[in-house]
């Protein structure tokens, strides 16, 4: 279980350690979530209480958060029944919004997806097991698997679900509108099916990528020189990143923009704005992650590993919470001190407190 949270961590979560993110400073509401842009079904609108979140993505028309409980919450568009999440709603360690369904990885490596089935995406694949990473798309789902192969299923009608062979060494995928993308262990990106835009001509040097996000029609990728990359369509000004072009974190796809997080907490947005979906709210700092919808935008106000009473730092108390329950292997959360997800609390979730000790107030 823990080495697949770790192999987890590696590919859906770059502000880890790779890419050296600063401590996050406190925050008078850590683990809450701002939206921005379309917000004509709801999309924009968290339902309260905005705490204790840990993750973001955006859909369609609608948005996904998992909760430290991890538990996951959904709201937006439901016309598809894409925010309705199958009982039980706990054991969830990564989600991913697509343009009507959703999809959730559970801790035990298998993946719920509901919403929109038209096609199939939401039909996974047997066995349902070892999966690490999941990413919705347009009308169809990836799963990324422990060994590094990519399972693809729903719709095909671009060979998007066609994974281009050796179908191996995968550490990250991105779903987008009918394509798909991954990144390699190497440092490389491989795309395929929907391609009359650019959008799976990876720029040369296909080389030092860290991170990858899949749009309608355009691909964002992160360089370990936290530059971003940027191809496929770019009528909208999705693909011309803003100056400087240095110190990002993270990056989101959505319909025609795109979204980047710098180091220092801040958001950028660039591409189609008619929405105000590129308009990061004020203050624009202490965010830790960054989600794109069709035409709405996500970011995540900073909370930190280890922080277990989200009351913005890591100190004593948060050790004591972790030591009330060291040893404990049934029923705990993030907030008793689980905090790689694994289903206890032990010495790997000790060291990851003691490794932020002191960060925040």
């Amino acid at each position: 279980m823990r080495s697949r949270f770790v192999l987890l961590t590696r590919c859906t979560c770059v502000l880890v350690g790779l890419l050296g993110v600063r401590a996050v400073p406190a925050q008078d509401d850590p683990g809450s979530v701002r939206a921005w842009g379309w917000n004509a079904h709801g999309q924009c609108t968290v339902p309260a209480p905005n705490s204790s979140f840990m993750a973001i993505s955006g859909g369609g028309q609608h948005s996904l958060a998992l909760k430290s409980d991890r538990s996951v919450v959904a709201w937006g568009d439901n016309a598809s029944g894409q925010c309705n999440v199958p009982a039980p709603n706990a054991g969830f360690l990564a989600i991913s919004a697509g343009y009507d369904h959703s999809m959730g990885l559970k801790a035990d490596g298998s993946i719920v997806a509901w919403g929109s089935n038209t096609i199939g995406q939401c039909n996974v694949p047997t066995p349902n097991e070892d999966f690490v990473q999941v990413s919705a798309g347009f009308s169809h789902s990836l799963g990324l698997k422990a060994d590094g192969s990519v399972v693809a299923w729903g719709w095909n009608s671009f060979g998007q679900c066609n994974v281009p062979a050796p179908n191996a060494d995968f550490v990250a995928v991105s779903a987008g509108g009918g394509f798909s993308a991954g990144l390699k262990c190497d440092g490389s990106i491989v795309a395929w099916g929907w391609d009359d835009l650019g959008q799976c001509d990876v720029p040369e040097p296909n080389a030092d990528f860290v991170a990858l996000a899949a749009g309608s029609g355009h691909t964002l990728a992160l360089r370990s020189d936290h530059s971003i990359v940027a191809w496929g369509i770019g009528t909208d000004g999705q693909c011309t990143v803003p100056p400087p072009n240095a110190d990002f974190v993270m990056v989101a796809a959505g319909g025609s923009h795109s979204v980047g997080l710098k180091a220092d907490g801040s958001i950028v947005g660039w591409g189609a704005n008619t929405n105000g979906q590129c308009n990061a709210p004020s203050p624009n700092l202490g965010f830790v992650a960054v989600g794109a919808g069709a035409s709405h935008s996500l970011g995540l106000l900073g909370w930190i590993s280890g922080d277990l009473d989200w009351d913005g730092d890591v100190d004593l108390s948060d050790l004591a919470q972790l030591l009330a329950n060291y040893g404990t292997t049934a029923g705990v959360t993030y907030d008793d001190g689980d905090l790689d997800g694994d289903g206890d609390v032990d010495l790997s979730d000790l060291a990851e407190l003691l490794a932020h000790y002191g960060e925040g107030g």
